[in-house]
């Protein structure tokens, strides 16, 4: 498996595959062919059909400034070698100089079609759960442990920059007031939530607030093109860190006990990403939301030293009841039904840790099972429910309650 470097990506939101994955492909073309005088892309798949509600075009434009670009969006159905898919076209005095046809396959991952270069090199060794929990048990191993083993101790160095931007984007989060753009009307609901307190409010109604207020937090920053991280995607980024600061401010836990499960959930996200997928054009939106919340219910098991057998009921919990979760964006947007499942998820992933810490040895179903079941799952499911907007709430949403 790849470093989590690679799945933790610090970014522009509101897409890893729409936005971060197209902006890290166009760069990196600009730089090969400095020559141009200008550029076109054409954009196919999900890329094509919701591109636009994504920023794909904005993200494109603002990468290859000062230089002319021309967007093209392709709708046909013509094969593709994955959802994801664009064309890069370098022209100097009208005449074509380079081309290059990339993948955004997740998470801001971009491979492109026949190289390699752009795969970074492997550095867990074992793939599976099941491997890496005999390991671990073996060595008298946690899962933090056996990330640095792999990683070295630069990867803590790392981490700190993702958690200090996770906090970031939740503060933003809870001081941003007003309405997200692209034409839906999506009212900025953190800072409500979040002040809503009440002098007779439960410790319960308190964390369901609070931990939903930061999800709310992090995902309209990340609607709204603001930095986020991919944890493990942009429209799945605010479940994460939503859970995390909650039991840090409640429980008091240190920023070093925090980049464990950071590290754990880290562990958790990558096995998905290497024998499953992350992508939602490819999964449906049990790949991205499904993914968040079984890597937050491991981290929070981490957080609270739980036996590896319970972080990875946590993680099989919170996968589970995910599967066959579509994807269907309204209007191609990262806000209808996106943001709200943010906030579901997080307090979802709570519930999985409570189940793991009193039913974890009763349980019938492995990690790796529920990973190769979702994969299989996300594959079966019709085009129309895999980040088309073709289908779903995106068909059926008329703006009337």
């Amino acid at each position: 498996m790849e470093s989590l470097k690679e799945l933790y990506r610090i970014g522009t939101g509101p897409s890893s595959s729409h936005t971060m994955g197209p902006e890290r492909a166009a760069r990196r073309f600009k730089e090969k062919h400095p020559q141009a005088d200008r550029f076109l892309v054409t954009l196919y798949g999900s890329l094509a059909k919701t591109g636009k509600g994504h920023l794909t075009d904005d993200i494109l434009v603002k990468t290859f400034a000062p230089l002319p670009v021309e967007i093209r969006f392709d709708l046909s159905d013509k094969p593709l070698p994955h959802p994801n898919t664009l064309e890069l076209t370098a022209i100097e005095n009208d005449k074509e100089i380079g081309f290059e046809r990339v993948m955004s396959v997740g998470g801001g991952k971009i491979l492109s079609e026949g190289e390699t270069e752009d795969a970074p090199a492997d550095v867990y060794p074992l793939s599976t759960f099941a491997d890496i929990k005999a390991y671990c048990a073996s060595r008298h191993m946690r899962l933090w442990q056996y990330a640095e083993e792999c990683e070295g101790a630069e990867i803590w160095d790392y981490l700190k920059e993702v958690w200090r931007c996770m906090r970031e984007a939740v503060t933003r989060g809870l001081e941003t007031e007003g309405t997200l753009k692209g034409g839906l009307d999506v009212q900025r609901k953190a800072k409500m939530l979040y002040r809503q307190n009440h002098i007779d409010e439960s410790a319960e109604t308190r964390e369901n607030r609070l931990v939903c207020a930061y999800a709310y937090a992090v995902s309209e920053e990340n609607a709204a093109g603001g930095i986020i991280v991919t944890a493990p995607t942009c429209g799945s980024c605010g479940v994460l860190p939503s859970v995390l600061l909650y039991m840090q401010e409640r429980r008091g836990f240190t920023d070093t006990e925090i980049l464990h499960a950071l590290a754990a959930g880290g562990i958790i996200g990558n096995l998905i990403k290497t024998n499953a997928s992350i992508s939602g054009a490819e999964c449906g939106c049990q790949a991205e939301i499904g993914s968040a919340c079984s890597m937050a219910a491991a981290a929070l098991a981490e957080l609270h030293g739980m036996e590896l057998d319970q972080i990875e009921y946590a993680a099989e919990v919170a996968m589970e009841h995910h599967l066959g979760l579509t994807c269907d964006p309204v209007r191609g947007l990262v806000q209808i039904p996106c943001i709200e499942r943010n906030a579901v998820a997080a307090m979802r992933a709570i519930n999985a840790l409570s189940l793991a810490n009193f039913l974890t040895y009763t349980r019938k179903i492995s990690f790796d099972v529920v990973v190769n079941t979702m994969y299989e799952t996300g594959r079966d499911l019709f085009s129309k429910y895999r980040e088309t907007g073709e289908g779903g709430l995106a068909k059926y949403y008329t703006g009337k309650k």
